[in-house]
């Protein structure tokens, strides 16, 4: 019965150290790609719609290292590279379309901060992109 009782002891302990193991060695995905990212802050301000319904939005694809979202009205899309390993972004002049918007502000704004972005951070499900050690140029959350 003692013998039992250790056995059943030392199962226990193992499968309870494993799984603090496990726990700890996983790692935060830092990951970007696939997603999408929709904007919530500019320059350390949440953003004010006119109409909420178009909140700007962007999504990396790995395929042709190419970017597309909406800035609120109009779409936009370009080409980006990235080294996840550093978290540094560039996002390459593209494309937009020019039809006008109510939210012409906070689409200008944004657009210069994709542009402007040289690297980035996740925390959970936000992303931020950043200038150098700058304030944070924008915020998005996971759609």
């Amino acid at each position: 019965m003692k013998s039992l009782y250790y056995y059943l002891s030392a199962l226990f302990l193992t499968v309870f150290l494993v799984s603090c193991q496990t726990q700890t060695a996983q790692k935060p995905t830092t990951d970007i790609t696939g997603k999408t990212w929709k904007l919530t802050e500019l320059n350390g301000q949440p953003i004010k719609l006119k109409n909420p319904k178009s909140n700007p939005y962007f999504k990396l694809d790995m395929n042709g290292m190419r970017y597309e979202g909406n800035a609120g009205c109009n779409g936009l899309g370009g080409t980006f590279e990235i080294k996840q390993d550093v978290m540094r972004i560039k996002f390459n002049q593209g494309m937009s379309t020019m039809m006008a918007c109510e939210d012409l502000d906070i689409e200008n704004q944004f657009t210069k901060a994709i542009l402007a972005a040289d690297n980035y951070s996740v925390n959970g499900n936000t992303l931020t992109l950043n200038k150098a050690r700058m304030a944070p140029l924008a915020k998005f959350v996971l759609e």
